[in-house]
């Protein structure tokens, strides 16, 4: 009877775990912001198959990303940017409009928000 009791304990318990690990995850998603969505989603599909480096970009062995994956990447990061409440004139000034400075700047907000919504969940816990 015992081993039953301490069976059926553990396992409720084991249920409740998982189940408060769902709320965690599904918390986090809730707490970022379109803007935080879509950059995100721009990160991904940077690294689909198809957009990909090709061959010949492969080959000069440069780190930076070609003008086409840049690209991909530009309107959702001045949406995050802009969504600072920064304007885009100030973007710009700050910028002088290369793509690769507005992602760079934009990948550093990116990652301060995910970082303040990891502290927040910390303190909840």
């Amino acid at each position: 009877m015992k081993k039953h009791l301490l069976l059926s304990a553990f396992l409720i318990l084991g249920l409740t775990s998982c189940s408060n690990e769902r709320a965690a995850i599904d918390n986090v998603e809730s707490m970022k912001s379109p803007e935080m969505e879509n950059f995100n989603k721009a990160l991904r599909s940077v690294n689909q198959p198809k957009n990909r480096p090709t061959a010949e970009e492969r080959k000069q062995h440069s780190l930076e990303m070609s003008d086409s994956r840049k690209e991909l990447l530009v309107p959702a990061s001045k949406d995050l940017i802009l969504s600072t409440g920064i304007s885009e004139k100030e973007m710009m000034h700050e910028t002088g409009g290369d793509k690769t400075k507005i992602i760079v700047w934009a990948n550093k907000i990116y990652f301060e928000k995910k970082k303040q919504i990891n502290r927040s969940l910390k303190l909840e816990n």
